[in-house]
């Protein structure tokens, strides 16, 4: 699949300083001045959604015809976002790990992105995905090594919400062991640096 539009989601609380969004750059920096592609940027510290609750889960079960103003304001929440995913081919994710999961604000994004009924629908043989023709991107910068791991509850996590909403041609790519000392923290970060020119030549 040609990939023309790409959306780039950062989730460190750290902002420029996270390793997580020094990946990130180090994506944008290879794409170069590639007029083929669009790059969108959203960085979900900054959106700063609240924790999903009853009301706004209320307004998506509320017909829009019947919402009232509230429920108009907190359904565009996820509208709005769902929305910019479908107009993306690839889905790049920049991700911490924090306490072996993910940051609770890309948590807060993905709630509004997995709405049954919009994204993925539930069948009497289990939930299928509604959005098709996707791929995503991991980039997922680690203080520790639990890549292979029963540690490692964010590969499978993160996959899960991906695939739920129909995306499952994804990558991943690992630094890990960045508080492990200055060595194995400048060793990680090349290798995952090569690993992301390396897809940003061959997979766009």
């Amino acid at each position: 699949m040609a990939v023309r539009n790409i959306l780039l989601v950062t989730a460190s609380i750290l902002g420029e300083n996270g390793q997580s969004r020094a990946l990130a750059t180090h994506f944008k920096a290879q794409l170069g001045a590639r007029d083929d592609i669009q790059l969108t940027e959203r960085d979900v510290v900054s959106l700063d959604l609240p924790h999903l609750d009853g009301a706004e889960m209320a307004s998506w079960m509320t017909a829009p015809d019947e919402r009232d103003a509230a429920q108009h304001e907190l359904a565009a929440r996820s509208e709005t976002l769902i929305e910019e995913v479908l107009a993306h081919d690839l889905i790049v994710l920049a991700v911490p790990l924090y306490n072996l999961g993910i940051p609770s604000q890309l948590k807060a994004w993905f709630d509004r992105i997995l709405r049954a009924g919009k994204t993925f629908k539930y069948t009497e043989n289990g939930p299928v995905g509604l959005i098709e023709g996707k791929r995503a991107l991991v980039l997922a910068a680690r203080g520790g090594q639990y890549a292979g791991t029963a540690m490692d509850t964010q590969t499978g996590h993160v996959s899960s919400l991906l695939g739920l909403i129909g995306i499952r041609d994804i990558d991943w790519i690992y630094a890990e062991g960045l508080n492990m000392g200055e060595g194995v923290r400048d060793q990680a970060m090349g290798e995952a640096r090569q690993a992301v020119a390396n897809y940003t030549s061959e997979r766009l």
